[in-house]
């Protein structure tokens, strides 16, 4: 296992980590304390939590990263640099080996601190993925049909029989998707692979492309747990998921959009991965059986490439998304996307799409929103685009995840709601 594979939500790695460090603070507190010592470590407790504060309140104040850090983040990172702190305080005074054993302690309250606040965020399950780096391995792909199926006659549910030896999870894992039409530098995309889709025979399964927050990466961990779990309640059934790149290389949030300035990323999800689904996947070749999905940023990009092409996606899964792709920071991206133009700004936003697109356009749709019922910034998104998508004649779902806000917890109890609505569309359960 390479060193960026090493599972940081759940397993040992997190135990460890806390019990160093609660051992080490033990350490620190076990000595015979002179008044300037603990001086020091008092004001080095105070200013380790304070500059927690001030980081946290300025990231807030210039949207570093969009919306407003969870609560979670203050309190998590002001404990552990308040400690740091302390520990580095109370170096004065201190014997050689008290001072190696501080520096030590240090290093292990601020890396306990990242580690619970990533744990609270749950969605970067690797140090990879917190990186941005590749943690998964290519995925071996099965040898594609020579000619994709249409719609099966009867629902897969009524028809597949699960061989033996068929494997009990999916597979999963990265491939290159290259920006052929568009030009798009994208990461390598996430793939998941159903058990039905691994074993000899298999059959044409629905397709799922699916994107990330911003900040984020294509990682299908959370999705892939989600179907595995779903499959193993229906026979090894359930669809294949590409999770793509909206964002490029550089991170930077497109807006769902074609630019200049950040790529064509609109082309590259709404072309390219489509093509190269279709090239390199066994999945059904109708839209009736395609979705497109997405979580924060990627649920806004999901509803915005759905509505600009509705023959392509008959089904929309947006779990915790943004109204319309820039919502984070309007001025910048009205800007740099869109040349200064307020007016195609709202021209791009999914709600007016709607408005102006022929009567009858989204008919056949179903469009399925979900948010944490914590999160209300979320759940007023999701209420007007919800709104906006029933008045054109879709079909509309809307589920508030009970006890979530804006974290792992909205990202899976939406995929879970969300699917357990696509099932008996996609032909993989009776209802």
């Amino acid at each position: 296992m390479y060193i960026w594979e090493l599972q940081i939500i759940g397993g040992p790695f997190p135990v460890i980590v806390y019990s160093v460090a609660a051992v080490l603070l033990v350490v620190l507190l076990a000595r015979r304390w002179r008044l300037r010592s603990v001086q020091a470590a008092i004001i080095g407790a105070a200013l380790g939590a304070g500059a927690a504060t001030i980081a946290v309140l300025v990231a807030n104040l210039t949207k570093a990263f969009g919306d407003d850090l969870p609560d979670f983040v203050l309190w998590w990172s002001a404990g552990a640099l308040a400690l740091v702190g302390f520990a580095l305080g109370g170096i004065v005074g201190a014997r050689v080996w008290r001072a190696v054993v501080s520096v030590v302690a240090a290093i292990a309250f601020a890396l306990a601190g990242a580690v619970a606040i990533n744990a609270t965020f749950g969605l970067d399950p690797t140090l990879g993925s917190v990186f941005g780096l590749p943690d998964r391995p290519p995925i071996t792909l099965p040898t594609p049909p020579a000619e994709l199926q249409g719609a099966p006659a009867q629902p897969l549910s009524a028809t597949w029989t699960a061989p033996e030896g068929m494997p009990a999870k999916g597979q999963r894992g990265s491939a290159v998707i290259p920006g052929t039409a568009s030009g798009f530098d994208a990461r390598p995309a996430g793939v998941y692979l159903p058990p039905a889709a691994l074993v000899p025979n298999a059959p044409a399964l629905p397709l799922v492309i699916m994107m990330m927050g911003h900040p984020g990466n294509p990682d299908p961990t959370v999705i892939s747990d989600v179907l595995d779990a779903a499959a193993s309640q229906h026979d090894g059934l359930a669809p294949i998921v590409i999770v793509a790149d909206q964002l490029g290389a550089s991170g930077a949030d497109t807006a769902c959009a074609d630019s200049a300035a950040y790529g064509n990323a609109r082309t590259y999800v709404s072309v390219d991965v489509v093509a190269w689904a279709k090239a390199n996947l066994n999945i059904i070749d109708d839209p009736a059986y395609w979705t497109i999905a997405g979580y924060s940023n990627g649920g806004g990009c999901a509803l915005t490439f759905g509505v600009r092409s509705p023959q392509l996606w008959k089904n929309i899964l947006s779990v915790s998304g943004e109204p319309y792709g820039g919502s984070e920071q309007v001025e910048n991206i009205t800007k740099i996307i869109y040349g200064g133009s307020a007016a195609a700004f709202e021209a791009s936003k999914p709600v007016n799409i709607m408005a102006a697109a022929p009567a009858g356009t989204f008919q056949g749709m179903t469009a399925i929103f979900t948010a944490g019922a914590d999160d209300p910034e979320y759940i007023a998104a999701a209420d007007g685009v919800a709104a906006a998508a029933k008045s054109v004649g879709m079909t509309v779902v809307r589920y508030d995840v009970p006890g979530a806000g804006h974290t792992g917890d909205a990202l899976k109890g939406g995929l879970i709601e969300g699917f357990a609505v696509l099932y008996p569309l996609l032909g993989l359960s009776t209802g």
